[in-house]
């Protein structure tokens, strides 16, 4: 309701009047409360323009009660035909006088107006929810008042008198049980306005319309209870939210104070909740902002029983994290429906480490919707690859960024997949093919799409691949194209040697390249390799920001290159990981040299797990200290410092001229 103009402009100006008139008294707590005081707002506002001599106590003129009651009956003859049009034939058969409406419109005209430009005069309220306010006013003004039950499908006759009138839950009971009849909810809205209107408090401000007031407890408690007997059965979770929504309208949260005590004390165990706690635990995450911006699904049970039951929260949030969930082929069919939907909020979807198979990927064809998503480990093969190239083809497609690692696509379905990026409609831009079984094979067609012009890709991970050498070779190709788009590459973990190295210095040097990030952890690049990398990112032309280079074998001889790399005027390094190589005190001596540098521009620093010693701690303090420095984060896990060391490294990052340090 809250992104609906109209319903913001009612609560507006009932909120305005009430911070107007109130005397500590407390402002609208529920639906009902503020369509009865904006109906009130809007009858003192047509008796101030048009009564001669208002009577100061009087809200109410005789026109606009039976205005009201007109509108009412209008509104609820409407309701169950869903007609949202009216003629003036419907307003006579309603007792509405179409002078007298005129005349006094100026109370109506924010509920109820005249369309014009049209051959015909035809009438309609200016939202849907007024409409549906004042059927329910009529039919509790109707039970009230004479005891007819309008909800009944029967024709209707006054009780005698020698009878008792039927109790208020009974008319409750039936406008519940036509409710859950509805197959697209439209007497929803109209249920919460009926059983709110059982509240004396929403009753006081419009009593001179009934000619009695009043509501009953017992009658209302009958009413709770026969809603969570609802509630306990298996219905649609659109239908349980509302259903909580009503016992909210009622006063009564004692299903949702109990799941969220639970979430608070930490004892929630979905494995114990009735359907209606399932419903009240969703009514509670779809009004928490953190869970909408970001759900995960481990963090009430990781199974699949639960995404089913949570799914309208799914449907809601930014974020779902679903990875590690025992997920199968099932829920891909119920995600399927959310990401169909236009409605849904949904744009990352994380389904990684789940057994969905081709068959379940088949079925999240709607992820063109959705502008992140992970299938990393999804047991997704050539047949489910090929299935999920029409979303990434498509013209409406809003996916950016799709994670398949893990998977065996085999060398067609990266081949087709490769088709797809390159079609001009297709709008991704992050592809992560990490432990695909990946050969030289498959580094062709991903070397088109790198020289594609109508590609959008900008970041590729093809980590842990065995992509080798002339793999490398065939990327290079793509990468060295004036075309190429790509910021990131990482080819961490795959078995590329120095003359792999080599064939990537040309590309890293093109005056057109736009690679920001390269990943060549855990390959075996040598010296050499080391040594011309470092001169091409010396290169002016070079964009390279971020140079990955962990567990690839150095020594202290590759230091004396990536020195030089860091004291050059022309590098535009600022990220360098050197981690998980036997670099020694002597090497981080020689890289210090370079971190001194008044040129230097790095701003991370990996050297976990080198061998350092006290002595090479030692040595980097000096870098640390100074003020030219724009390190702020230096990772030096896994070595041997000593307490020396530390209280050196303590001492610099005291130091005044440390203007940036954060993660030391």
């Amino acid at each position: 309701m809250c992104h609906i103009p109209v319903f913001c402009w009612i609560t507006a100006e009932v909120l305005e009047e009430e911070l107007k008139s109130r005397e500590g008294g407390e402002l609208p707590k529920t639906l009902t409360e503020v369509y009865t005081r904006h109906l009130v707002a809007q009858a003192k506002r047509n008796k101030d323009k048009y009564d001669e001599e208002p009577a100061l106590h009087d809200t109410w003129s005789p026109e606009s009660k039976k205005m009201t009651e007109s509108l009412g009956k209008l509104a609820f003859d409407h309701l169950d035909g869903r007609n949202l049009i009216f003629y003036e034939r419907d307003l006579k058969k309603s007792g509405i006088d179409l002078e007298v409406a005129l005349k006094y419109s100026g109370m109506f005209t924010k509920i109820f107006k005249k369309e014009k430009g049209l051959q015909t005069s035809v009438f309609c309220f200016i939202h849907l929810s007024l409409q549906e306010f004042l059927a329910a006013l009529h039919v509790h003004q109707t039970f009230i008042n004479s005891g007819i039950n309008l909800m009944k499908k029967v024709p209707v006759f006054r009780w005698p008198k020698v009878f008792k009138k039927p109790k208020l839950h009974h008319l409750h009971q039936r406008a519940v049980d036509e409710a859950l009849k509805s197959p697209n909810g439209h007497l929803d809205l109209f249920l919460r306005f009926l059983l709110g209107l059982s509240l004396e408090t929403n009753q006081s401000p419009i009593q001179d319309l009934l000619t009695q007031t009043g509501s009953s407890s017992q009658s209302n408690q009958e009413t709770v209870q026969y809603i969570k007997e609802k509630l306990s059965e298996s219905l649609s979770a659109e239908r349980s939210i509302n259903l909580l929504h009503c016992l909210n309208e009622l006063n009564d949260g004692s299903l949702v104070e109990q799941i969220q005590q639970s979430l608070i004390s930490g004892s929630l165990s979905t494995d114990r909740l009735s359907p209606a706690q399932w419903s009240a635990l969703v009514f509670i995450l779809l009004s928490s902002e953190d869970d909408l911006k970001e759900f995960d699904l481990k963090k009430y049970s990781a199974s699949e029983e639960a995404l089913l039951n949570l799914l309208p929260v799914v449907k809601a949030s930014n974020k779902a994290l679903l990875s590690d969930c025992g997920l199968s082929e099932r829920s891909c069919g119920a995600l399927s429906s959310i990401l169909s939907s236009q409605s849904s909020s949904l744009t990352h979807l994380d389904l990684s480490n789940n057994e969905l198979q081709d068959s379940g990927v088949k079925r999240l064809i709607q992820l063109l919707h959705v502008c992140v998503s992970s299938l990393s480990g999804c047991l997704v093969s050539e047949e489910g690859c090929a299935s999920l190239v029409s979303a990434v083809r498509s013209k409406s497609s809003h996916l950016r960024e799709l994670d398949l690692s893990y998977n065996h696509p085999g060398a067609s379905g990266v081949k087709e997949l490769s088709a797809a990026v390159e079609d001009p409609h297709c709008s991704l831009e992050t592809l992560r093919l990490s432990g695909c079984g990946l050969s030289e094979r498959s580094c062709g067609a991903l070397s088109s799409v790198l020289s594609s012009q109508s590609s959008s890709l900008t970041h590729l991970d093809l980590s842990n691949n065995q992509l080798q050498d002339s793999g490398v070779k065939r990327l290079s190709l793509g990468l060295e194209s004036p075309h190429c788009k790509l910021e990131a590459l990482s080819l961490s973990g795959c078995l590329v040697s120095e003359e792999g190295c080599a064939s990537l210095v040309s590309a890293v040097r093109s005056k057109s390249s736009h690679l920001r990030e390269l990943d060549l952890s855990y390959n075996h690049p040598g010296a050499s390799g080391v040594k011309e990398l470092s001169a091409a990112v010396e290169d002016p032309h070079c964009s390279l920001e971020t140079l990955r280079l962990s567990g690839c074998g150095l020594s202290e001889r590759s230091c004396g290159a990536l020195s030089s790399v860091l004291s050059s005027q022309s590098s535009s390094l600022t990220h360098l990981d050197l981690s998980n190589n036997e670099l020694q005190d002597s090497g981080v001596k020689r890289l210090s040299l370079g971190l001194e540098s008044p040129h230097c521009k790095l701003e991370a620093l990996s050297l976990s797990g080198c061998l350092v010693s006290e002595e090479g701690c030692a040595s980097l303090v000096s870098a640390v200290r100074s003020k030219s420095s724009h390190l702020r984060e230096l990772d030096l896990s896994y070595n041997h410092p000593g307490d020396s060391g530390v209280k050196e490294l303590s001492a610099a990052v005291e130091d005044p001229h440390l203007l940036y340090a954060d993660d030391i």
